[in-house]
C-alpha cells in the first residue's frame, strides 16, 4: 500500500501552493499552517511534508517557527526541506523537530557535505531531493537546472546508502495534470528497493490509486487537498479498509 504524505508549503508564515514552482504563480490558501497540520493529524495521517518556501529561495531556513509549532501541537513525523544549506541549517531542522530532511540542492553543490549529513544523522533520517526539469535535477528552488542526469545523480547516492528519494516532476508541480507515472515507474524499474516518494501533479484520488497499482512506495500531494479535489477522509479510510 502506497504511503499518504500530504504537504504544506510556506511563504510568509502562510500555506500556499506554487504552479511548475513559479514563485509568481502563488495561490494562498490557509493563513495558519499549523491548523492544517492539525487536521491532518486529526484526520489520522501519520506524515507531513513540511516546506519552507521562503528558505528555498533564500538559501538558509526561514520558517523554523513554524517548524517547531507543528512539531510540538502535532503527532505527524516531518520531513522538512527549503534552505539547507549549512551545518548550521540542518541542525536547526532537527533542533526544531524534524524527523527527517529533505536535501536537494546541497546534493548537487557540495556532495561532500550532504555525504557527512549522512554519516552523522543516518541515511533513514535524510530524504534525497531529485527535483527534474528536461531530465535535469534543478536546484536553488527551482530556479537554476544543473547539469546532472536523474539516474546517474540518483545511483551516486543509493552507492553511498540513500533509501528516500523525493522525486518531482517540476512540469507537473501544481498543475493538476496528473503525476508523471512513467518517470517514477522508470526510476522504480532501476532502483527497486528504492524507497520513492512521487511529488507533482497529483489531482485526484485516482491518480494515488494510479501511482499505488504502478508499485511507487510514496506520494506527496497539496495542491489537490487545497482545491478540494482530495477528500482526505474518503483517502485515509480507503488506505486503512
Amino acid at each position: 500500500m502506497i504511503e499518504l504524505i500530504p504537504a504544506i508549503d510556506i511563504i510568509n508564515g502562510q500555506c500556499v501552493r506554487l504552479t511548475k514552482g513559479d514563485y509568481n504563480q502563488k495561490t494562498v490558501y490557509r493563513d495558519s499552517p499549523v491548523e492544517v497540520a492539525r487536521e491532518f493529524d486529526e484526520i489520522g495521517f501519520k506524515r507531513l511534508h513540511l516546506v519552507d518556501l521562503d528558505g528555498a529561495k533564500s538559501k538558509h531556513i526561514v520558517n523554523s517557527l513554524a517548524l517547531h509549532h507543528i512539531a510540538t501541537e502535532t503527532n505527524l513525523r516531518i520531513d522538512f526541506g527549503g534552505g539547507i544549506k549549512t551545518d548550521a541549517d540542518i541542525e536547526t531542522a532537527f533542533a526544531n523537530g524534524a524527523d527527517m530532511v529533505t536535501i536537494g540542492s546541497i546534493a548537487v553543490t557540495n556532495p561532500d557535505l550532504f555525504i557527512s549529513w549522512m554519516e552523522k544523522y543516518g541515511a533513514e533520517r535524510m530524504i534525497l531531493g531529485a527535483d527534474v526539469r528536461n531530465g535535469k535535477i534543478s536546484i536553488n528552488g527551482w530556479k537554476e537546472d544543473s547539469t546532472e542526469d536523474l539516474l546517474p545523480f540518483l545511483q551516486k547516492y543509493i552507492n553511498a546508502g540513500i533509501v528516500n528519494v523525493l522525486c518531482t516532476e517540476i512540469a507537473k508541480d501544481g498543475t493538476l495534470q496528473g503525476p508523471a507515472i512513467e518517470l517514477y515507474s522508470q526510476i522504480m524499474e532501476a532502483y527497486p528497493h528504492l524507497h520513492l516518494i512521487a511529488s507533482g501533479g497529483v489531482s485526484c484520488m485516482n491518480d494515488i490509486l494510479a501511482l499505488d497499482k504502478a508499485g511507487i512506495p510514496a506520494v506527496v500531494f497539496g495542491k489537490a487537498i487545497y482545491e478540494g479535489k482530495i477528500n482526505l477522509k474518503e483517502l485515509w479510510d480507503w488506505q486503512n479498509a
